[in-house]
């Protein structure tokens, strides 16, 4: 259940959306007739991106096109190579790795790219998918999962260190409801439950990885004002917030998982109940004496902060997918929910599945099932830090224009 009534990308409005997605299937009938000589497929590589950890590691290539790829080296001799048929690499890109992958590249090669991962240690090609656009994600993404096979890591190479963050991340874990609130009830669980139980699966997780410092809104059946919930996140410092929840529907059949980021309506009361404050020019840092520049300042850290929660959402999306978790056939939703409304937090809400659906509730109440697909959660996280984007913007219009 969701914690208040009812994101796009920022700078995007709902019919830029639409706009572009009738020019991208007009695209593709046009590649689809254009003649039984051309190929159905083809596009540049955009980027390549990483998330896991030394057991299990994601590598993820966004495509504007979709390709068709092939195994030349599944992990011998230290290494995985794999061809895109399609993909074109207009330059060569490369970078340090992560988890199971020391160094990477791409590069062009007859008739489309060439993969080339460098591994720190045995690793095998465990399953590698295409995922076509789709939940506000508006390119094809090629996945490759690479897992540990036990084998010695073979010596490092020396290479320079990639530099280093100054502080972990805080990733703040807010577990839906608690105490008299007891969200949602299904046959035999309630909502608050399953929601903690959750948050605390998470917090091990993220934990275990090192990599981040971890707080929770609750850690126990207790009740939690939502605008306290948002405050924790804001006077904390953190660099997420992540809030879990299950649907209900009348209908038991109904199930799957969903994300929502902010809406423009909830952006614009964000921001009408952030200026309401005495001391709301002091909470962002900002200059604090011409109220016109202050309020500009405070839109650019808001649109800023709605562009980083929209990114985030859609990588998480794409990892619960992938890990074979069931999805609503929309999943990437916005509203106005209170638990969003930080101005200069990057936050999204997880419906993790709905408590009224048997399955989805009996996935959620067996340890195997929150692990599953609370380790694709931590997957969406590691990719959505590990691109360079900053975590937000203060008072630095000259920043607003990034991704």
């Amino acid at each position: 259940m969701r914690a208040s009534p009812p994101l796009s990308k920022v700078g995007w409005r709902p019919r830029d959306w639409a706009l572009t997605a009738l020019a991208f299937v007009v695209v593709c009938a046009v590649g689809l007739t254009a003649g039984r000589g051309l190929a159905a497929f083809g596009g540049d590589v955009l980027n390549l991106r990483l998330g896991g950890d030394a057991q299990a590691t994601r590598v993820v290539i966004d495509l504007d096109g979709a390709v068709e790829g092939s195994v030349v080296d599944g992990g011998r001799d230290g290494r995985v190579v794999l061809s895109l048929r399609g993909a074109r690499a207009r330059r060569a890109l490369e970078g340090e790795g992560r988890g199971l992958v020391r160094r990477w590249r791409v590069a062009s090669e007859a008739g489309g790219s060439r993969v080339e991962l460098s591994l720190v240690g045995g690793a095998r090609i465990e399953r590698r998918f295409l995922l076509p656009p789709g939940d506000g994600v508006a390119h094809h993404r090629y996945v490759i999962d690479l897992a540990a096979d036990g084998r010695p890591a073979r010596p490092p190479v020396a290479e320079p260190a990639a530099p280093a963050r100054r502080e972990k991340p805080l990733i703040v874990i807010d577990a839906g409801h608690g105490g008299r609130d007891s969200g949602a009830l299904g046959t035999s669980h309630r909502e608050s439950e399953l929601a903690l139980a959750a948050a605390l699966e998470l917090k091990a997780e993220l934990e275990r990885t090192g990599r981040y410092r971890v707080m929770l809104t609750r850690d126990r059946d207790v009740y939690v004002p939502l605008q306290r919930r948002v405050e924790i996140a804001r006077r904390s410092g953190a660099d997420l917030f992540i809030s879990l929840h299950l649907d209900s529907s009348a209908d038991a059949a109904t199930r799957g998982a969903s994300v929502y980021t902010l809406s423009e309506q909830g952006a614009g009361r964000a921001v009408r109940e952030f200026t309401g404050r005495d001391d709301w020019t002091r909470e962002l840092d900002l200059p604090g004496r011409d109220p016109g520049v202050d309020r500009i300042l405070l839109d650019i850290t808001q649109r800023s902060t709605q562009n980083q929660s929209a990114r985030f959402a859609r990588g998480l999306l794409g990892e619960i997918e992938g890990a074979g978790h069931p999805m609503l056939r929309r999943s990437h939703r916005d509203a106005g929910l209170a638990v969003l409304l930080a101005p200069d937090v990057p936050a999204v809400l997880l419906e993790m599945g709905f408590i009224t659906n048997p399955d989805d509730a009996r996935a959620l109440d067996s340890q195997s099932g929150r692990r599953r697909l609370m380790r694709a959660v931590v997957r969406g996280i590691d990719a959505f830090f590990l691109d360079p984007g900053p975590i937000r913007y203060a008072a630095n219009p000259e920043g607003a224009g990034r991704p």
